[in-house]
């Protein structure tokens, strides 16, 4: 059976469901997944470099929190990129998800579901450009796709944040050769990371073929931290540093066989 949404609601900033918890000022935050003090904590452990006067691209930017961060910091020009989290109705999503373990069904990624995947009109935008337009950012939005636009007119940049998004794609080495080629400076890779016991110095990839990993049909694979780092040099970085990483003697997440946690790397063209 075709899942379908009862009724569709025009997109409003009224009724988006924000991810990000962003501070528009006057006492306004935005009712985020991730909270402001969450989302501090995550920019702490990047450990960016300056940002002042340089080029900052965020692939996979969704509601513009590390997006607005980069300009805060001093960069002169940020460019926000996304069409995946754009365009999904996050709401409709929620609901499908919720309906699928009610029924016992494997849920399916947005994309394959016509109710949820709606890039004609971007319903998962809204809070970006709510965001951007209170803040009066200079934040440049961009609709596309990472993994198949023509990525010439971008150009490069000193600095690219790409975080959250590998374990999502389906083609995550295709990923790191496209994200070296926007990269003038230093990558920022924020991913899922998964320690096995005893192969920690093997390059690994667990690859999940449904919602095995937290339920979401979305995410695809989980590498070690061996194996991103390998990936990240075959992809033509020439130079790759982890910033944090799950310690080997991690215990296994509740209901799994490993510990699944998060890895910052940093990789240099």
């Amino acid at each position: 059976m075709t899942w379908r949404r009862q009724k569709r609601e025009a997109p409003s900033v009224e009724n988006h469901p924000w991810f990000h918890s962003i501070d528009l000022g006057g006492g306004r935050m935005t009712a985020g997944v991730k909270s402001a003090a969450r989302l501090q904590e995550e920019l702490d452990r990047l450990e960016l470099p300056d940002l002042r006067n340089r080029t900052v691209l965020d692939v996979g930017a969704w509601d513009g929190w590390f997006s607005f961060a980069a300009e805060r910091g001093g960069a002169r020009r940020v460019v926000a990129l996304d069409e995946y989290a754009w365009a999904v109705d996050h709401r409709a999503h929620r609901e499908y998800i919720e309906a699928s373990a009610r029924r016992r069904r494997r849920p399916r990624p947005p994309e394959e579901v016509p109710a949820i995947w709606r890039p004609g009109e971007l319903p998962g935008r809204i809070g970006f450009d709510h965001a951007r337009a209170t803040l009066e950012s200079h934040v440049e939005p961009v609709v596309g796709d990472f993994m198949t636009m023509d990525l010439a007119p971008l150009g490069r940049f000193d600095v690219v944040f790409f975080l959250g998004v590998l374990y999502h794609l389906k083609d995550p080495f295709l990923a790191l050769r496209r994200l070296c080629e926007v990269t003038g400076g230093v990558a920022v890779i924020e991913t899922a990371c998964v320690v096995v016991p005893g192969r920690e110095h093997h390059p690994l990839w667990e690859f999940f073929e449904g919602a095995e990993l937290d339920g979401d049909p979305s995410n695809w694979w989980a590498p070690n931290a061996a194996g991103l780092l390998a990936a990240c040099r075959a992809a033509g970085f020439s130079r790759v540093q982890p910033r944090a990483t799950p310690a080997v003697d991690d215990p296994p997440n509740p209901g799994y066989e490993w510990h699944y946690g998060r890895a910052v790397i940093h990789a240099w063209r």
